[in-house]
């Protein structure tokens, strides 16, 4: 089967609908929709979101989850109703099956709103860039506050040296004091950087940084901004 495939075949299973049934409201052959769940054919996102909304998905514009990453990130054969008892034969003027009990929402949806949080990715100046699907454990992402993480590309290989290339994916998680021996977000002389702290007294630290020769500036304290501190980084190969 198809990703997009699985989606439809799992909301109409979870709806009780026939092939003909969705078909007929979603303004496409029974043939064609049986071969697009079947992962015979493929279908656009577009279309296969306006077939879920005729048979009455409500979107969670909320939980910022694209069919993409749906399609992507979750196995919809743990999660698919079994099909229930064949139904009686609709007559020929039914146009839609009603359900005797309302289904709102996607099962997929339900699933990944308390497993999955959609992660942003921003670039040095605060801009978001693109995202990351992350699991939530115990309410907490990778040991933080889900609302309190978010990844910064590394826009330079000024921190080469300590294996983080441009490009990068940093995962930051917020943190406003200085933590010795751990890469940090910083701003400092109206400047955003990855840099690597070592805390000198109580009143300075060391920026440090390391491209093709190791460099280090130290600053006070009070004059840097520390917005949170790197615990993982992502590469593409």
């Amino acid at each position: 089967m198809s990703r997009l495939g699985d989606l439809l075949r799992t909301e109409r299973l979870r709806r009780n609908m026939t092939l003909k049934q969705v078909a007929r409201v979603g303004g496409v052959s029974e043939s064609y929709l049986k071969d697009v769940e079947e992962g015979r054919r493929i279908i656009a996102d577009d279309q296969a979101r306006r077939i879920l909304k005729k048979i009455g998905l409500t979107e969670h514009h909320e939980e910022g989850f694209t069919l993409d990453d749906i399609a992507a990130t979750v196995d919809l054969q743990t999660v698919a109703p079994k099909p229930a008892p064949p139904a009686p034969k609709p007559k020929e003027t039914e146009v839609a099956y009603q359900s005797q009990t309302p289904v709102t929402g996607g099962v997929w949806l339900d699933a990944l709103s308390s497993v999955l949080k959609r992660v942003p990715v921003y670039n040095m100046v605060q801009k978001e860039i693109g995202h990351r699907l992350m699991p939530v454990m115990d309410g907490k992402i990778e040991g933080a506050a889900p609302d309190k993480v978010f990844y910064v590309s590394a826009p330079d290989d000024s921190m080469r040296g300590f294996r983080i290339l441009r490009d990068d994916l940093c995962f930051v998680a917020l943190s406003a004091s200085p933590i010795d021996g751990a890469v940090m977000l910083v701003e400092y002389n109206h400047h955003r950087a990855l840099r690597k702290i070592k805390k000198l007294d109580a009143l300075n630290v060391l920026l440090q940084s390391y491209d093709r020769e190791y460099a280090a500036q130290a600053v006070a304290i009070p004059d840097v901004t520390f917005l949170g501190r790197v615990t993982r980084v992502e590469f593409s190969l």
